[in-house]
């Protein structure tokens, strides 16, 4: 099985599912002739954020995922972004399969703050692979590892995860507050007659700038 190969060739963003989710499509390659049976794949996908240039701007968004960037050098570390789990049902030579990436708009999780921060360019991704190969046989099928070291590299545009929160989440973001403290937002909203969330806020900035 040292021939398994696996790349990434494209991602887009899915319109249809219940929660926001990016399909990355894998070409997977076996050239032996008997072919794969299936496998049960898994995959963990990794932020790697030293392979990009970053604006101004977006340094300064980055200050609360890896602090100033003048420590940039020991700071920016990759960052954990999905572990997920696929059937790749059985094919000759090479097939081509989405993955589904479920994902979220959560400003407490490092990706989320990462991703968001970007205004434009790329997102470079790692994604490692692991799981078991059903091969077919004369008598059968065997089974296999995945290599341990098969791994592919993706550059997610910007503009893909922003056409994703866009359609889930049209020009608006999510943040989790205490109960609590949204308890004490929703009394100050009301206090004031106001109408919405982002009126309530927009206040809460103007008497505190």
């Amino acid at each position: 099985m040292s021939e398994l190969r696996f790349e990434c060739v494209g991602a887009r963003a899915e319109p249809y599912a219940v929660s926001p989710t990016l399909l990355l499509r894998l070409r997977i390659t076996e050239p032996s002739p008997q072919g794969v049976h299936t496998i049960a794949l898994r995959c963990q996908i990794r932020v790697e954020p030293r392979l990009r240039h970053y604006t101004g701007a977006e340094s300064e968004m980055l200050a609360d995922v890896f602090g100033d960037s003048s420590r940039w050098g020991e700071t920016l570390q990759a960052l954990q972004f999905a572990t997920l789990s696929l059937m790749v049902p059985g094919f000759t030579g090479s097939t081509e399969i989405d993955m589904p990436v479920p994902c979220g708009y959560d400003m407490e999780v490092a990706a989320g703050k990462y991703f968001a921060a970007l205004d434009d360019g790329e997102i470079p991704l790692l994604l490692l692979f692991s799981g078991t190969v059903f091969e077919r046989a004369a008598t059968g099928f065997t089974v296999r590892p995945v290599p341990w070291d098969r791994e592919a590299r993706c550059r997610l545009p910007v503009a893909v995860w922003q056409e994703l929160m866009d359609l889930y989440f049209p020009g608006s973001g999510w943040l989790r507050l205490r109960r609590d403290t949204l308890r004490a937002l929703h009394r100050f909203k009301s206090s004031r007659a106001l109408a919405t969330w982002d009126e309530a806020v927009e206040r809460l900035l103007q008497e505190t700038s």
